[in-house]
């Protein structure tokens, strides 16, 4: 996986702690408002709270990912200038940053399409997108608030959901077919050692969900919310389009088995 599409928070002026909002939950302790600095942001742009994140209710910045766009904004789309030294130019590059984010994302999402021997067929179309996509990211400011984020993301998904389809088709071929679950069906659903290879969890809520000893193999996790989830155990291997944040917020233990991209979570080893 491209590094530029995974965070660096040390080249990045803490945009996640200051442009987005978030509201007091299970996996915030308090309210904020989007454009205003978390108190544990540091003037040095680090938290001071980075290494008891979970423990002190912050679960959701443990799960949060840019994608990079943080140090894209921050360093390349603003020359390294610090919003704490322009105030007209930190509301504009608050607005710019949860854009990009998305942006990044689907760049992720193409780097990992492209990498599958499955989809050399249509190879060139991927790339033609993930070019484009990338080229949307080094327009100016002012350009990048007029993009049609929605529009742009459709056209990328009709690429990825092929892409999951003919990854996946070799596991589903020989299987019998299922009712796919409405995507509520899964939240705190016992599924512990279940077969699940090959499955479509494409933005279905698994909040809670018991999914240990489960086979999860080339199994699609597109936009599936992963909070709490029990993946003890569970075999995720060659699963397509997971990502680091979705890992960080669930549950798992040095025996879940996942794509070689990603990294247990510190909480998962203890």
């Amino acid at each position: 996986m491209n590094n530029y599409l995974k965070s660096d928070c040390h080249i990045c002026f803490g945009l996640c702690c200051v442009a987005l909002p978030y509201a007091k939950s299970a996996d915030f302790p308090f309210n904020k408002d989007g454009g205003t600095p978390c108190r544990n942001l540091c003037q040095d742009n680090r938290c001071n709270i980075h290494d008891q994140l979970r423990e002190q209710g912050f679960r959701g910045c443990v799960s949060y990912e840019c994608f990079g766009a943080g140090q894209h904004v921050s360093q390349t789309i603003y020359n390294g200038e610090d919003w704490r030294n322009n105030s007209e130019s930190a509301v504009e590059m608050f607005a710019i940053f949860p854009l990009v984010q998305q942006l990044h994302e689907m760049l992720w999402y193409l780097n990992q399409a492209l990498s599958l021997k499955e989809t050399q067929s249509f190879h060139s179309s991927l790339q033609s997108i993930y070019e484009e996509t990338l080229q949307l990211t080094d327009k100016i400011p002012a350009e990048i608030l007029k993009l049609d984020i929605g529009a742009h993301r459709s056209k990328v998904n009709v690429l990825l959901l092929k892409s999951s389809e003919v990854f996946r088709e070799d596991v589903n071929k020989n299987k019998k077919s299922k009712r796919k679950k409405n995507g509520f069906d899964y939240i705190g659903a016992n599924l512990k050692g279940a077969n699940l290879q090959g499955s479509s969890f494409r933005g279905t809520l698994m909040i809670a969900a018991n999914l240990s000893h489960a086979d999860l193999r080339k199994a699609d996790f597109i936009g599936a919310d992963l909070r709490d989830a029990d993946l003890s155990n569970a075999n995720l291997t060659g699963a397509i389009f997971l990502t680091q944040s979705q890992i960080n917020s669930a549950k798992g233990n040095i025996h879940t088995k996942i794509p070689n991209h990603l990294e247990k979570p510190a909480h998962w080893l203890h």
